[in-house]
């Protein structure tokens, strides 16, 4: 993959991170507001979520996207240490079609397989 091409690519997922991050802390920030005014017994309120299990959602899909925004930075990295596009796992190039749609890859369709395939990561 050209270079030009992966670092448009990489800063159109780092803008999209970016403002994803602000619209989640917004709603983190709405909801931590409407906690101050509500009853503080939320968990048996009949309306419905808790304001705590609100928080701990969107807290959750922070950190998400705060990991994906690391990944990304890492990609830029590597791209201009000039190891962009090479697997971190076996050292053959990562084909194109998985950086258009992954952008931020670290391992080749061949490793990224092996790894969710291993006992770790095998649902029991």
């Amino acid at each position: 993959m050209r270079s030009d091409r992966a670092r448009e690519l990489l800063q159109a997922e780092r803008q999209e991170a970016l403002g994803r991050l602000a619209h989640l802390t917004g709603d983190f920030d709405d909801v931590v507001e409407a906690s101050r005014d509500a009853n503080g017994d939320d968990e048996h309120d009949p309306e419905g979520a808790t304001i705590a299990f609100e928080r701990a959602q969107v807290a959750s899909l922070v950190q998400q996207v705060r990991r994906h925004l690391a990944e990304v930075e890492a990609a830029i990295e590597r791209l201009a240490s000039g190891t962009y596009g090479i697997c971190e796992g076996c050292g053959e190039p990562i084909l194109e079609p998985r950086l258009e749609a992954r952008p931020a890859a670290r391992t080749c369709i061949g490793c990224a397989s092996a790894q969710t395939s291993s006992p770790r990561f095998r649902l029991r």
